[in-house]
């Protein structure tokens, strides 16, 4: 699965959430995309590796393993997706949306763990990189842990 379609899942994902609002379910889906792509600092794609680390970085090792794997998904929360890209990042996709800071934040907590899920789903992603033990030694190795 490319990075286009997983943006397009997230983007997807973040419509249907209840979470979102009713402006979040109005949005168009390619400006969504866009500023997707642009909270992972993917430039037009997304940057799963980045939002690994960050995932990491937080303290979200089992919450990002739980996506890597076959089994359900653990929920993150909106303080944890507040904290993983920063208020401000969050605050200036809101914006650019034109949603409230909370449709924005529940938006993600819904299409995050889709986005990895569907990244991981069929191996294409954890055989790239070995697996969730893979997937976990990249993430240590990119913070010496």
């Amino acid at each position: 699965m490319n990075m286009n379609q997983l943006l397009k899942i997230g983007a997807k994902a973040f419509m249907n959430s209840p979470r979102s609002g009713n402006a979040g379910s109005n949005l168009d889906l390619s400006n969504l995309m866009g500023a997707l792509s642009g909270l992972s600092g993917g430039q037009g794609k997304l940057d799963i590796k980045s939002l690994m680390s960050g995932m990491h970085k937080q303290g979200l090792d089992d919450v990002l393993q739980s996506w890597l794997g076959d089994g359900q998904n653990q929920a993150i929360s909106g303080t944890q997706v507040s904290n993983l890209f920063g208020k401000e990042k969050v605050s200036a996709f809101a914006s650019q949306l034109g949603l409230s800071e909370e449709e924005a934040i529940g938006g993600l907590e819904d299409a995050m763990p889709q986005i990895v899920d569907k990244a991981s789903q069929g191996g294409s992603l954890l055989d790239s990189i070995g697996g969730v033990g893979g997937a976990m030694g990249l993430v240590n190795k990119l913070f010496g842990k």
